[in-house]
């Protein structure tokens, strides 16, 4: 969640709305009405946390308003199912004492994160922990990462909503009024020894986790421009406007640059390479074939029999073969689910049917470092981005987005972006390179610290240093075998064990 008028995070905004949620909860006498305040914070908060998509469907989509702004509030009512779920899942099985009431709702909460985030191909805009990249649960991310982070929040949100729950219930109700107000079943939720004693056990473990430290080493340190052509969206296709800016300015920055790594964005080359003007690729080519020079340029490949890919390529000495494509592909964007094909022909975009790239795919090796890129949204899942560090001899030692979000205008998707990438490098502790086509075109720190940053919707580039790093995470050593088991089965199991207790007391 962020301030408004900010794009920046607000983590203490997004403990206080959890912990609203966890009390008012807490005041629920069934599971149904628990399922449907669930559904309205989440049809809610994530209505506030996409509301941009209307600019692509509206803006540049052509789409009525009425329909675009009907179509993202459905997404965000469907999306809040999860959270419909969780919550009513916090209100049936909730256990007597208040450990056991925080850790439920905290469990419930990260299931419902990780459903969202992995189910109908997975949508994890904006989750929770996102939110705290600046705050002081980031330190945990290369531990759990940032859905082990945002169980954490639930843990602490639940906990300060029980107990606010708790204060206004005695504020308006006395003896037993207060009682059945807190809880239906005639008790209000009891703290004993064993909660005094969970909550200083969770707190030194959470202390000693933030401890820790992250062991990794620099392996080296790379000159490098990123460009940033803002090449209108609406012109970006055009063959009279926007194709020839973008062949001419980005082959023009790119033989200039005297850095050592030059990166241009996600279809930065906006046409497929048989398409381009004659001998229009051989000045790159051979400019990047001189020692101590590469290049990584987003570009479509394929054709119509075998299919299309969003990809990257890569050209350096000894490599003009280098090519990563896009694994996990936008939904109506790159791919037209089942059914929904009317609903994309209402809209004038360029839309197709994309192959899916492999996973994971070898690095871009260059000086001694291995460059992993990803394309666009794809940074969203570092479960995904975690399956290359499986080795930790061909691990990536810099991590490179390349994105175009021009769809979205100048709103709050761009700075959004930014903390995506910001909390791949705390999970990794790995820079981050980001080439954008209108923002947020960035150098980040694998301490997850944004070192330099373009002016948004300006054409430019951002020159700079960036140094790889080594070694593993312990996010990076657990997800890159177990993906996100170890998450799954930590909610299952809390939820598991409360609805058994709950049976057998009944």
């Amino acid at each position: 969640m962020a301030l408004p008028g900010s794009g920046q995070p607000a983590w203490w905004l997004q403990l206080l709305s959890l912990a609203v949620l966890a009390g008012l909860l807490e005041r629920c006498g069934s599971a149904r009405r628990g399922a449907l305040l669930g559904w309205l914070f989440g049809t809610a908060w994530l209505c506030g946390t996409f509301w941009w998509l209307f600019i692509s469907m509206h803006t540049y989509g052509g789409l009525p308003a009425l329909l675009a702004g009907a179509a993202v509030l459905a997404l965000a009512a469907f999306l809040a199912l999860d959270y419909a779920l969780a919550a009513a899942a916090a209100v049936a099985w909730r256990p007597a004492g208040m450990t056991g009431r925080v850790l439920v709702f905290a469990a419930a909460w990260l299931l419902a994160e990780l459903a969202r985030g992995s189910f109908y191909t997975g949508f994890p805009w904006g989750a929770g922990g996102y939110a705290h990249t600046d705050g002081p649960l980031a330190g945990l991310a290369s531990r759990v990462g940032v859905y082990g982070i945002g169980f954490v929040a639930a843990l602490l949100a639940g906990a300060g909503g029980l107990a606010l729950a708790r204060l206004l219930a005695k504020g308006w109700r006395t003896g037993r009024q207060a009682a059945t107000a807190v809880q239906p079943a005639g008790r209000a939720p009891r703290l004993g020894r064993g909660d005094a004693l969970a909550a200083v056990l969770v707190a030194l473990l959470l202390g000693l986790a933030w401890a820790l430290p992250v062991r990794g080493l620099p392996t080296g340190t790379l000159s490098i421009a990123l460009l940033q052509g803002n090449i209108p969206q609406e012109e970006k296709f055009q063959g009279r406007t926007g194709v020839p800016q973008a062949l001419a300015w980005y082959k023009a920055q790119m033989l200039a640059a005297p850095q050592q790594l030059v990166v241009a964005p996600e279809t930065a080359i906006p046409l497929l390479p048989q398409q381009l003007p004659e001998g229009w690729f051989d000045d790159l080519a051979a400019h990047f074939q001189a020692p101590g020079r590469a290049l990584l340029v987003g570009i479509p490949l394929g054709g119509f029999r075998e299919g299309y890919t969003n990809s990257v390529i890569g050209i350096t000495r000894g490599d003009t073969a280098y090519r990563f494509d896009k694994h996990h592909l936008v939904p109506f964007g790159e791919f037209i689910p089942p059914f929904f094909r009317w609903f994309t022909q209402m809209m004038d975009i360029p839309l197709g049917d994309f192959n899916r790239g492999a996973l994971p795919q070898p690095p871009f090796v260059f000086q001694g470092e291995r460059l992993a890129p990803n394309i666009c949204y794809e940074d969203l899942f570092g479960e995904e981005i975690g399956r290359a560090f499986r080795d930790p001899a061909t691990a990536p030692t810099v991590l490179v987005n390349v994105s175009n979000i021009a769809w979205f205008g100048d709103s709050l998707a761009i700075d959004q972006h930014l903390q995506i990438s910001r909390m791949r490098a705390l999970e990794f502790d790995r820079p981050m390179l980001r080439a954008t086509n209108t923002g947020a075109t960035a150098i980040i720190g694998h301490d997850g610290r944004v070192q330099r940053l373009l002016p948004r919707l300006t054409r430019g580039v951002l020159d700079g240093q960036v140094q790889g790093r080594n070694g593993l995470t312990p996010y990076a050593a657990w997800v890159s075998r177990l993906g996100l088991a170890p998450l799954w089965l930590l909610g299952a199991a809390v939820l598991g064990a409360a609805a058994w207790r709950r049976r057998a007391r009944t």
